[in-house]
């Protein structure tokens, strides 16, 4: 993909690898907020302004970089599209979808982020994410809570930014890994690192899939929630068990799995509601 890094930008000339909208918004993120004219995203504690120009996409940021990797810009998805396009369902998502890039997330925040995805909706995980960050901070883009400071919040606290009955999974979950474990466990292969995952408090198979795609960058994972549960059962047979979608589904698409993964559920989810 072709692009170039600055000191305090990155221009992102080829838009059709490219589109912030499709990207930020097809359900791998939190951290991010919209106006009329641009995107700026705050993972952790970065910060950048992505806004359309004639020729590019410019990033604005003081730490290209961390955004370089962040939108994993050296992977060229042409071959990757190509490849799955051969699969006449994909076809129409590759086509609507066509700007994703599968972001590189920090394990931990993507963890907590989530747990608390849990059975919600993504204006609401935003506003809780929100409640977090501002809590340790007053900053006007506050960044991510660190371990030590979450792993000093009660369950109280936690219910009343408004998590709920996840509010007890993340006080169990601080206690049970931290981020230095969480990175520890790279090393393993995709099956014993979901299982280890899965054992985590308020992580179930949905879940650990997310983790392991938008966290750990592993492709050969498929996560399988409701909009990708109505198309599995529109397109394919009938199947209520999820996990036995989500093996045939990686059986078929292999190690290219959580990319047709975000281009089916982008799809699916854009026509038939958010």
């Amino acid at each position: 993909m072709l692009y170039k890094k600055f000191k305090e930008k990155i221009e992102v000339y080829d838009k059709s690898q490219f589109e912030p909208q499709h990207i930020l918004e097809c359900g791998q993120v939190f951290c991010f907020e919209k106006t009329d004219r641009e995107y700026v995203v705050y993972p952790g504690s970065n910060y950048a302004k992505i806004e359309e120009k004639n020729d590019c996409y410019q990033i604005s940021t003081s730490n290209p970089g961390f955004f370089e990797d962040y939108f994993d810009l050296k992977t060229d998805y042409t071959a990757i599209k190509k490849e799955l396009s051969s699969t006449n369902l994909l076809k129409e998502p590759i086509k609507f979808g066509y700007g994703i890039r599968i972001l590189k997330q920090n394990l931990f925040e993507t963890l907590i982020s989530f747990i608390i995805s849990a059975n919600n909706n993504i204006g609401r995980i935003k506003l809780i994410l929100g409640r977090l960050r501002k809590h340790f901070s007053s900053s006007a883009l506050p960044p991510f809570p660190t371990f030590e400071q979450l792993l000093s919040c009660s369950v109280d606290f936690f219910k009343s930014i408004g998590c709920g009955y996840r509010s007890q999974y993340l006080y169990n979950v601080l206690r049970q890994t931290c981020p230095q474990q969480l990175e520890q466990w790279q090393a393993l292969d995709t099956e014993q690192l979901r299982k280890n995952l899965i054992a985590l408090s308020g992580v179930g198979p949905k879940v650990a899939d997310c983790v392991l795609l938008f966290g750990y960058g592993k492709k050969d994972v498929f996560p399988v929630d409701t909009w990708i549960n109505q198309m599995y059962n529109k397109f394919y047979s009938p199947l209520s068990n999820r996990e036995q979608i989500r093996n045939n589904l990686i059986c078929e698409f292999g190690g290219l799995s959580g990319y047709a993964q975000q281009y089916l559920f982008y799809y699916q989810r854009s026509f038939l509601g958010k």
